[in-house]
């Protein structure tokens, strides 16, 4: 269920591999370029297009070519490549070539990324669902395995759902609440959920974290700022110049949010209950420190690159028992 990551645009909120890069080249945004080639066929387009990108420093320009021309002429990729010599009218393409060569980032442009085989609305009010997250899915899923499923489920900082929507595609018997801030998050993940079919098990809420909350929850997800303050500004520039702070920003060492979330879960979990936190590099150590002053075991669970990214978290006692003595599936 790993998301193919076929959009060319892994900016990634890892601060550790991530620079800024070189400001786009003038004749990418430039309006006599567009003029040459106006219209031109759709190969051509694509060409003139990848090499605008190209100058502009990103990764696969040609990939994003055809994204964008796809995007703008409102057809599937593949129809490109069916017909490449149709004639097309390159203005407003090139209207996205330019905002893609000055960093915005694809997936804004497009109004969607894909996220565990789910496609999900974005906008500048949320964090773009990262292939990495999907890890907390991975870690839900195994920390279920051969006992009964979580009926209830929180997402903390939902953003655009994508954690809670593709939880409850996984657990067709559970009910989930979002939580977000921003009350156009919380909105855009509502919209999402509808979108894809688990609208009538989910609720969103503005709020800060868990404060109006009184249930108890079998799973708690949790995708919360981990940037250090100081770190923000060397993001690629998709991410630093584009992306919400709010959502990145984990304060002075990263762990600000952390603290705040972790001394809750006791009292939000139940007795049987499994929060799974995503962490930055080298976060893991600090945040499971932060599970034992609660009272909880952490084990950790690496994302494809071998990094440590999912946290999970349960009970001390609950840790203890011996393999089939918890609550186990009908």
């Amino acid at each position: 269920m790993r998301s193919i990551e076929g959009e060319g645009d892994r900016e990634g909120r890892e601060h550790a591999v991530l620079t800024r890069s070189p400001s786009p080249s003038a004749p990418c945004a430039s309006r006599r370029s567009v003029s040459r080639v106006n219209p031109a066929s759709r190969a051509r387009l694509i060409d003139t297009a990848a090499a605008c990108l190209r100058a502009a420093g990103l990764d696969n320009p040609r990939l994003e070519a055809r994204l964008l021309l796809a995007h703008a002429l409102g057809l599937p990729v593949a129809a490109l490549l069916r017909d490449p010599n149709l004639l097309a009218d390159s203005a407003p393409y090139f209207a996205l070539v330019a905002r893609r060569a000055a960093r915005e980032p694809l997936a804004y442009i497009l109004g969607h990324r894909e996220f565990w085989s789910l496609r999900f609305a974005v906008s500048p009010a949320t964090l773009i669902p990262r292939p990495e997250s999907e890890t907390l899915i991975e870690a839900a899923l195994a920390a279920f395995a051969g006992r009964a499923p979580p009926r209830r489920i929180l997402d903390l900082g939902t953003g655009t759902g994508c954690l809670l929507v593709s939880a409850l595609r996984e657990f067709p018997a559970a009910f989930g609440i979002g939580v977000d801030r921003s009350p156009i998050a919380a909105a855009l993940a509502a919209a999402n959920a509808n979108a894809l079919d688990v609208g009538e098990r989910a609720a969103f809420l503005c709020a800060d974290w868990a404060a109006p909350l009184a249930a108890q929850f079998d799973l708690i997800l949790c995708n919360p700022p981990y940037i250090p303050t100081s770190e923000i500004r060397g993001l690629m520039p998709e991410v630093a110049s584009h992306e919400p702070a709010s959502a990145l920003n984990g304060g002075a060492d990263g762990l600000s949010c952390y603290r705040r979330i972790v001394p809750l879960l006791p009292q939000l979990l139940q007795p049987d209950g499994v929060t799974v936190v995503e962490l930055g590099i080298g976060q893991g150590p600090r945040v499971a420190e932060l599970a034992r002053s609660a009272g909880l075991v952490a084990t950790t669970r690496p994302d494809l690159a071998g990094i440590p990214r999912a946290l999970v978290l349960e009970s001390a006692a609950e840790a203890k028992k011996p393999f089939g003595t918890k609550a186990s599936a009908d």
